[in-house]
Parts: C-alpha cells; sequence; structure tokens
C-alpha cells in the first residue's frame, strides 16, 4: 500500500534516508519513519484425514468455487485465526495444520498465509457466509477453481507440498 500521509498525525510524508538503511516515508511532525500498512489473511486447504479430499466452498453469490479464507484479527497468531475461521465458516475443529506459503495479493492489499488444515468431520456446519460447500478430489480441486485465481495459485501450491511429501 503506497501511504502518503502519516497515519498517527495526517501530515504529508516524505522520502528520507534511514541511518545504515535505505530511503523510507518519513513524517516531519511526529519524526518517524513510517512503512506500508496492509492486511494479513489466511486461506485455507481444509483436508479430510486420509488428506484425498479437500473442501471448496461459494460464498457470496460468486459462482466460482474458493478455499476457506478470513482476515487475522488483532493479537491473534495466523495458526490460531486458521482454527477460528474454519470453526466460524464451517463448524469444524482443526486437527492438524502446516505452514504452506505466504503470497502478496495486491487487489485488496492482503498478505495472503496458506495453511493446509486437517479435520476429521464429514459435514460442515456453515455460516451465513457460505452459499455452498464441496467435499471434492484433491486431484479434481483445480479443475474446478477459476483459471488464474488466488484459489489456483494456493492449490498450486499444495500440490508442490504433496509432490515434497511433507
Amino acid at each position: 500500500m503506497n501511504i502518503h500521509f502519516c497515519p498517527v498525525c495526517g501530515t504529508k510524508l516524505h522520502l528520507k534516508e534511514q541511518p545504515h538503511e535505505a530511503t523510507a516515508l518519513y513524517c516531519d511532525s511526529c519524526e518517524e519513519y513510517r512503512f506500508p500498512i496492509f492486511s494479513i489473511a489466511v486461506a485455507m486447504t481444509i483436508l479430510d484425514t486420509a488428506r484425498e479430499n479437500m473442501i471448496l466452498i461459494r460464498q457470496y453469490s460468486e459462482p466460482d468455487p474458493v478455499l476457506v479464507a478470513g482476515y487475522i484479527d488483532k493479537g491473534e497468531t495466523a495458526e490460531d485465526a486458521v482454527i477460528r475461521e474454519v470453526k466460524e465458516e464451517l463448524g469444524m475443529t482443526v486437527q492438524s495444520l502446516s505452514f504452506l506459503r505466504s503470497r502478496y495479493y495486491a487487489p485488496t492489499e492482503t498478505l495472503m498465509l496458506h495453511y493446509a488444515a486437517t479435520v476429521a468431520e464429514q459435514t460442515a456446519v456453515p455460516n451465513w457466509e457460505m452459499d455452498s460447500w464441496e467435499w471434492v478430489s484433491v486431484e479434481n480441486a483445480l479443475a474446478l477453481v477459476r483459471p488464474s485465481g488466488l484459489a489456483e495459485t494456493f492449490l498450486k501450491d499444495y500440490e508442490q507440498y504433496r509432490k515434497r511429501g511433507t
């Protein structure tokens, strides 16, 4: 995110050299360097215990299925956000999780942290955000999401993770 004004006092920022580092935005009023501010969210490839099937969801009347995702709350760890989001959105309990990769998603200026999360439940109790959800085979999931979308990118990350055998 390109910030032009100090988020604390509103003064116009300018570039200033930092001691022993590169230039950064600086607020003359606060006498402080200011750095980009952006959102951080988690996205989950939710798997059954055999890791043969995963959940894809549809929400907000969008036609293409996506992965469960949500923003990290202030003071919350990314891992706790994964557990909370899966419980809130699907009513399922995460048994295990593994960090896969981070990606910056420019359209919403969000750093996305992708996790693989395993759940034992076979039936979800979706909240109001869900239009629908379904278990799909890991092999077929990639063909179901929008080409060049964030879900496709994350599913390709998961494929690489599986190939490594971790």
